[in-house]
Parts: structure tokens; C-alpha cells; sequence
């Protein structure tokens, strides 16, 4: 159950009808059946309360579900804490606030978890946390605070404490939705030059502008179901259920 895919064809992340409830009666995910492979670049979308942050969120275990498999790296998510350990440190998540410690600096937002959690020197932590930094396009602001910064600053500064840890599989849930408008192409163009680089990207968005030219697949979701999946082509030219019509005409009309 600990083996690692090497290949970019492998599955990297499977669910296997996956269900999750919120107490007795609220039903959030339902049977999902879903598959991405090493390098994918997937992107969920769904009208809100559709299920698709939880779903995000199941894949680092920071929810639980009740029925069915989920793995992660060739580890079985469930109860064991070992496992979950071992699928955190290979998957990063970048939230729609940006989480930074306030009263840290920039550099040492990003090398704070290197340290005390992967046990790698301070002098090491420094100059991999530069590097990233530099990757996202913001070394010139290692030694401000949080607060000194934009929103699409302090994103950006999120993504590279994620990358810090060197993970294989980048998590985003609706990255741009607390930026003000000029603010959020500074942080799509980041994401678009991890895209690139060929990290398996999930990544929860309305940005259907960088759905188009990021993702592999969409996967549409709603009332807890995956209701379609395909190329980007396919979904915004032909979509295949009425739901996945509906979402598509109401976004065109903002």
C-alpha cells in the first residue's frame, strides 16, 4: 500500500465510492468515482454547496468520509495516522485565505514547516524557501510582513510555502475568490507556470478562463455527485447535462 507511482500514466489519486455525510441527515459527497493521474491538471467546478472544496479537502485528509477508498500515492486514506502523515507530506494546499502568520516575515512563513516539520537545516530552509519565492515571482519581499503586502502578494507567498515542503500534488481551493479583481491574474499566472512544469494540479475555481487554458479535464459537480468530466473543449462547447448547461449560461451572463 506504500508504493509510489513513477509513471505519469499511474493513478496518483482514486477514489473509489467515496460518500461522506455532515451528521445524520447532509449527504456531501456521493459515490464518487474519480481518477487523476501523476502530471494531471484537473479542475472542479460546480455551483456553490456542489461538494467540491470537501472533495478537495478529502484528498489531504483534512475531511474524512464515512464509505468507500480513497488513495493517495499508493496510501490507503482512513483511519491510520501513518498514512495520513505520509500523503500530507506529498500533497500541498493553498486555501482561499492565504493562512500566513502575521507576525512572521515572508521568509520565515516559508521556512517555519521545513525546519520543524521536514527537519531540514535553517541554512537549507532559507535558500529553498528563496528559490520559491523567486518561482513565484516575489524574492524582492522575503523580509516584509504579511500585512505589508496585496492580496495577490500574500497568495502568492501561499503557493510558495506549499511548494516549500516539495510536494507532489498542489491542491488549490478557489485561490483567486478573496482577491480584488486586478489582483488575480498576478496569482493565475502562477498557477499557470506550475501547470506547466508538470505538477498534478486538482484546483477548485469560477476562473473558467484558466480552466480552458490550464486544465487536462474539468470535472463538474453538483448536489455531491460528479455529474460530467471531460477535455475543456468538450464541456464548454457541449455539455452534457442540463446542470452542467445551466452552470455554464449563468457564468457567461456575469
Amino acid at each position: 500500500m506504500s508504493s509510489t507511482p513513477s509513471d505519469s500514466n499511474a493513478s496518483l489519486i482514486e477514489f473509489d465510492k467515496v460518500n461522506k455525510w455532515y451528521g445524520d441527515g447532509l449527504h456531501v459527497l456521493r459515490d464518487i468515482e474519480l481518477s487523476v493521474r501523476g502530471g494531471e491538471r484537473l479542475v472542479i467546478c460546480g455551483p456553490s454547496g456542489s461538494g467540491k472544496s470537501t472533495l478537495l479537502r478529502c484528498v489531504n485528509a483534512l475531511e474524512d468520509y464515512q464509505e468507500g477508498r480513497l488513495t493517495v500515492a499508493g496510501h490507503l486514506l482512513g483511519d491510520d495516522l501513518k498514512s495520513i502523515e505520509a500523503v500530507r507530506r506529498q500533497v500541498g494546499m493553498v486555501f482561499q485565505q492565504f493562512n500566513l502568520f502575521p507576525h512572521l516575515t515572508v521568509l520565515e512563513n516559508l521556512t517555519l514547516a521545513p525546519v520543524w516539520v521536514a527537519g531540514v537545516s535553517p541554512a537549507a530552509a532559507r535558500e529553498q524557501a528563496m528559490a520559491q519565492l523567486e518561482r513565484v515571482r516575489i524574492a524582492e519581499q522575503a523580509d516584509k510582513y504579511p500585512l505589508q503586502l496585496s492580496g495577490g502578494q500574500q497568495q502568492r507567498v501561499a503557493i510558495a510555502r506549499a511548494l516549500c515542503l516539495k510536494p507532489r500534488i498542489m491542491l488549490f481551493d478557489e485561490p483567486t475568490s478573496a482577491l480584488d479583481p486586478e489582483m488575480v491574474k498576478e496569482v493565475l499566472d502562477v498557477m499557470v507556470d506550475l501547470a506547466g512544469q508538470g505538477m498534478t494540479l486538482l484546483c477548485v475555481t469560477h476562473e473558467m478562463g484558466f480552466a480552458r487554458a490550464v486544465a487536462d479535464r474539468i470535472v463538474f459537480m453538483d448536489e455531491g455527485q460528479v455529474m460530467e468530466e471531460g477535455t475543456p473543449q468538450d464541456f464548454f462547447s457541449s455539455p452534457q447535462t442540463e446542470r452542467g448547461r445551466d452552470f455554464l449560461s449563468k457564468l457567461l451572463e456575469r
